[in-house]
């Protein structure tokens, strides 16, 4: 889903296609990886007795001991992950509501907070959710809400309110300022070689991978009639497997010379997968499209390629997130929340019920990106810049739009990258 706002390489800019004039080699390796290609890969590399580090890089921990490195068998239910609203909880949103629609002024939803939203009750009990978010497992579902009951612009301001007790700065989503995303399929997955549908309008599957927020969040104001489950996978987790057997792709994933392609004339940056985020320990960030193409998506013919060896290590990543990962069949009025550093997710591929828009049984999630300023995980320097684009003070989110019904699938304006969806 995502992929740069900006350029946030490691080695301070981007290059051009002039600049990679060589013959490009690319691996076996696809967007959503095949199992057989990886394991022939890994007997070959290991047939050839390369000369790879036994030891972890230098401040790299033998392993993550905290309670967000969890595989899929440590939950024995659901509701072990789920905060269920009781009615009462649902009167006071409403009531939150109710109270910022009369406030005085022509509000909208960048004027939704703490104080014009007051939940008296639930708010502590979110925050607790907060802290489960940044310092504990790293995912909650909130579940409860009937979404039908109200307008999609009511739909927008009760989820901002909800969220704001979690975490209340906002991320803009792309460079027209867009501050939150209708993710449904509305445009039809073209298979030929080139084309390039969004992913947040298409029902295709997604890989694990992770977006550019602190922390990910999904209301979900309709299912699809069949698929289209989440999937959260622990990167603490993934971490510890790597760490344990195979140090030296530790030291691969952390290196800056990742070929990032930036989909516009054979621009690229380059950049780490892992980062170690203080306290917290190593997290992932990164998309598998600007690394390995798609089918919709192609490289660019000057675009670097990954080694064989990066290869490797990123299908490894994959591999292991499927192993572990926790499947999450959303219902509609579900609101779920992720950290996004400690989390890899992906998205099963989905068939909304027939009839005209707004019919039910049609994916529909809002997403929005957000940040808690007291307890946000620490941002690598190599993340700084497409931070600041997110969550900064900055032109294009100083334009915040706020798309009430759906989110327009081609985005038209000059800069470059128009959508990092």
């Amino acid at each position: 889903m995502a992929c740069p706002l900006g350029a946030t390489p490691a080695r301070e800019q981007s290059m051009t296609a002039t600049e990679t004039q060589q013959t490009i080699v690319r691996p076996d390796i696809e967007w959503i990886p095949s199992y057989k290609v990886y394991k022939e890969r890994v007997e070959r590399l290991a047939a050839l007795n390369l000369d790879r580090p036994t030891t972890l890089p230098p401040g790299w921990p033998s392993q993550v001991d905290t309670e967000r490195a969890w595989s899929r068998s440590d939950f024995k239910s659901e509701d072990e992950y789920i905060l269920k609203f009781s009615e009462e909880d649902i009167a006071e949103i409403e009531a939150g509501l109710a109270y910022f629609k009369s406030l005085p002024g022509d509000l909208g939803p960048d004027d939704v907070n703490r104080d014009t939203f007051p939940l008296p009750s639930l708010g502590s009990r979110l925050g607790d959710v907060s802290k489960t978010i940044h310092d504990g497992r790293g995912f909650t579902i909130l579940r409860g809400l009937e979404p039908d009951k109200y307008s999609s612009f009511d739909n927008i301001l009760l989820y901002l309110g909800v969220t704001s007790y979690i975490a209340e700065t906002r991320g803009m989503q792309d460079f027209d300022g867009r501050m939150i995303l209708h993710i449904q399929a509305i445009v039809e997955d073209v298979k030929k070689h080139g084309s390039m549908p969004n992913s947040p309008y298409v029902a295709r599957a997604q890989p694990f991978h992770t977006d550019l927020c602190d922390v990910l969040a999904l209301y979900a104001l309709d299912v699809a009639a069949y698929g289209g489950e989440s999937f959260l996978a622990s990167s603490a987790k993934i971490y510890n497997e790597i760490a344990k057997t195979r140090p030296d792709i530790i030291h691969v994933l952390a290196r800056d010379d990742w070929p990032f392609d930036e989909f516009w004339q054979g621009e690229y940056h380059t950049r780490p997968l892992l980062y170690n985020f203080g306290e917290h320990g190593p997290g992932f960030q990164f998309s598998r499209r600007p690394l390995t193409g798609a089918h919709f998506s192609p490289h660019h013919p000057a675009v670097p390629a990954m080694t064989e060896v990066q290869a490797e290590a990123l299908d490894t990543v994959y591999f292991l997130a499927k192993q572990h990962a926790v499947e999450l069949a959303l219902r509609r009025g579900d609101i779920e929340l992720f950290n996004n550093f400690a989390m890899l997710h992906a998205r099963s591929g989905f068939a909304d019920a027939p009839g005209p828009a707004g019919s039910p049984g049609k994916r529909h999630m809002l997403r929005l990106w957000l940040r808690n300023e007291q307890r946000m995980w620490p941002v690598p320097r190599a993340l700084a810049r497409v931070s600041d684009e997110c969550y900064g003070d900055n032109e294009y989110r100083r334009n915040a739009i706020w798309d009430i019904e759906k989110s327009p699938p081609e985005l038209r304006i000059k800069h470059r990258r128009a959508s990092c969806a």
